[in-house]
């Protein structure tokens, strides 16, 4: 990827409510928000807040979304947050209730439209307005909010996607080179060496503006994908290699381009996929380092493939079947392909995605699960 063309100005889910949009493809997320749940609410219970010195002031807490992305997804994980603080707060005996604002942020390139016309047609549809909202657009990896101002920040499913991709990886003919692939699954351990120091980099950047926003006492909560302690593969799950859209058929999806003289194998060098599931390991090296937060709980959460419960309606359609594998694909991918590549040939590659998961749905029939990394922390 052109190392002028920066990732926070391609970067993001696909927007729109299409077949390929991301909101009609997050099972996954949504998945592992229902696991991670009460761990969340959990979390919220053990802020620690105290009431203003007057009389009549009531609370006005601030929490924020970072890598909201679109959907139900953001929604659900908020409206959790928000019960569960006017739970514990209560209500006064003046009547008087806590105020919320909610950040939503993301970066430059989400479709924030999306997200708050969906946010505008919940209250038409009756739902009572539970907080003020606001977007942010901005990476996480910098600061976006004044000094102490944040008393809850979430991140759902995000910080697997790096700040960049390693200078390293980009270097010809070098051992950390990732030559031949678009992902560091199965690749050279310098290869995955190099992605391992930028996460290490980009996670310490994250937890030092977070440490520099939050209010002592405040709650972080991160849900990021993940690998089991000990584990050299990215994946984990044998089954789970061809299946995930970052590994075996994307690779071949690549390689059918070059095959067919479409691109040059130059060109298919230059993408890699900006994503490292980090160890449990890892992510405590790396708050420990930054200070200023203590661990709550950790879990390692292991999130079933959607595929797995229509594997067998999908099977007797293979047509239907690559096309879903593809439009998950897609979600998470279209848009740092089409910057890349250009619509034309970003439809060629996804259209030759969903030939060869079609073509491997014999193989692909198996059922394969996903590792995600939940961590509650305080800001102390």
């Amino acid at each position: 990827m052109e190392s002028w063309r920066s990732l926070e100005h391609v970067l993001s889910m696909q927007g729109g409510d299409d077949d390929v949009s991301y909101v009609n493809n997050c099972y996954g997320p949504a998945a592992a928000l229902a696991l991670s749940k009460p761990m969340l609410t959990s979390a919220i219970r053990s802020i620690k807040l105290t009431r203003g010195s007057s009389s009549s002031s009531f609370f006005h807490l601030k929490i924020a979304d970072l890598g909201c992305a679109i959907g139900d997804n953001t929604f659900s994980t908020i409206d959790t947050v928000v019960e569960v603080l006017r739970q514990k707060l209560a209500v006064d005996d003046d009547g008087s209730e806590p105020e919320f604002e909610v950040f939503f942020s993301d970066l430059p390139t989400n479709d924030f439209n999306t997200l708050f016309r969906s946010l505008d047609e919940k209250v038409m549809n009756g739902s009572i307005r539970k907080y003020f909202a606001a977007g942010v657009p901005g990476s996480f990896y910098k600061r976006l909010f004044p000094k102490g101002q944040l008393h809850v920040v979430v991140t759902m499913s995000a910080l697997q996607w790096l700040s960049q991709i390693p200078e390293k990886v980009m270097e010809k003919g070098s051992k950390s080179w990732n030559k031949g692939r678009v992902w560091i699954e199965g690749a050279e351990k310098e290869v995955v060496e190099a992605y391992g120091e930028q996460s290490d980099k980009d996670l310490v950047e994250f937890l030092k503006c977070r440490k520099e926003e939050i209010v002592v006492g405040g709650v972080l909560f991160m849900l990021m994908g993940g690998r089991p302690s000990g584990s050299v593969s990215q994946i984990g799950d044998p089954d789970s290699s061809l299946k995930h859209p970052f590994t075996t058929l994307m690779d071949q999806a690549w390689q059918d381009l070059v095959d067919e003289g479409l691109i040059e194998e130059e060109k298919r060098d230059g993408f890699n996929i900006p994503v490292y599931f980090r160890s449990t390991e890892e992510i405590a090296s790396a708050i420990d380092r930054c200070g200023g937060f203590k661990i709550e709980k950790t879990e390692n959460l292991r999130i079933a493939d959607h595929m797995n419960g229509k594997q067998e309606e999908l099977m007797k359609d293979p047509d239907s079947y690559g096309r879903s594998r593809a439009n998950y694909a897609q979600a998470g991918l279209k848009p740092i392909v089409e910057a890349y590549l250009g619509p034309d040939l970003t439809r060629k590659l996804f259209k030759r995605y969903a030939i060869g998961a079609a073509a491997n749905k014999d193989i692909l029939n198996k059922n394969c699960f996903y590792h995600m990394i939940a961590i509650s922390a305080i800001r102390v």
